[in-house]
């Protein structure tokens, strides 16, 4: 067991607009939580590090880290680098898109803050191999379950008392994992369970590795089909993956919100049929013309979120 304490404070003014909250509880990562004692600060680690941070007024946030400095990166710029700072959202949507889906941009505007996470590829790979046909409630006990089980625990000295917090696993943790001990943190499914031994040991033995470590230089189908080799990942977790974990901006996942507003918001015929392997890909490249190439994964992000919550009425995750 390690013990921490913060030892860098930060405050940054991203460019552009920024929505902490509604960035970190949109469904794509799991990992983070509201810290009750140190409200409103959010809190979560990365690699081995504790970092906390919280928005302190419009356009500024500060961030607290038990290091100064994450993945080679000094702080400032892991942050930028992690939630997509250099991104401009706006210029993520089409150039005529709030002029031809007025009613849509109405709805969206409110949620352009949204930035899309750059997380660790493994976590992100067990994390969506858990995601498969449950809530948002559930995959995150999976996966902080999986972490308390598998992972280091470190704890951080505050003055309002010891928090604990534990490191997502490393592969070679999860490699090695008895597959009826992991499906108790699986919500009793030994295939999912199953699934994620195989697949970090292919991860562990550099089977999947190079497609994850090599994606920026790799057709975008390619990065897929590779990670389609895997049991327990399908067409939606592998675009997931791509989107979330490997920074594929480019990656369009489609569930059933996904579908539903396509057809709603977009009139796309074959967003009322059944998602077949066949019906996936086409609804993908009509949802291309519409929100462009290179980002259309991070649109289609903005747009679900938007969907779950004014649409939906769906709470915050």
């Amino acid at each position: 067991m390690n013990k921490e304490t913060i030892i860098n404070k930060i405050i940054i003014q991203p460019d552009g607009i920024f929505d902490l909250k509604e960035t970190l509880f949109s469904g794509q990562s799991f990992r983070w939580s509201q810290i009750d004692i140190l409200e409103p600060y959010h809190a979560t680690v990365i690699g081995k590090r504790i970092l906390l941070i919280k928005e302190i007024t419009a356009g500024y946030i500060e961030v607290l880290c038990s290091d100064d400095s994450i993945n080679g990166m000094s702080i400032s710029d892991f942050i930028g680098w992690y939630f997509s700072l250099d991104i401009d959202v706006i210029k993520a949507l089409p150039e005529n898109f709030c002029a031809d889906f007025p009613e849509v941009w109405r709805l969206l505007k409110p949620y352009s803050g949204v930035r899309i996470l750059r997380q660790n590829p493994f976590e992100i790979i067990v994390t969506f191999m858990c995601a498969q046909g449950i809530g948002m409630h559930l995959i995150r006990r999976q996966v902080s379950m999986i972490a308390e089980r598998y992972g280091e625990q470190i704890v951080l000295d505050t003055p309002q008392g010891d928090l604990i917090f534990h490191t997502f696993p490393t592969p070679l943790a999860l490699a090695s994992a008895d597959p009826s001990e992991l499906s108790r943190c699986t919500n009793n499914n030994r295939v999912r369970a199953a699934n994620i031994i195989t697949m970090a040991r292919s991860f562990e033995s550099d089977m999947l590795t190079p497609a994850c470590v090599l994606s920026d230089d790799c057709p975008l189908v390619t990065v897929l089909d590779t990670l389609c080799t895997q049991s327990g990942i399908g067409m939606k977790i592998a675009d997931c993956i791509a989107l979330f974990g490997l920074g594929r901006f480019d990656a369009f996942p489609i569930d059933t919100h996904v579908k539903q507003y396509l057809w709603e918001w977009f009139g796309i015929e074959a967003a009322q049929h059944t998602l077949t392997g066949k019906n996936y890909r086409h609804l993908q490249d009509e949802a291309r013309k519409i929100l462009g190439n290179n980002y259309a994964g991070y649109a289609g992000h903005l747009l679900f979120h938007c969907w779950r919550k004014e649409i939906k009425k769906m709470k915050a995750f």
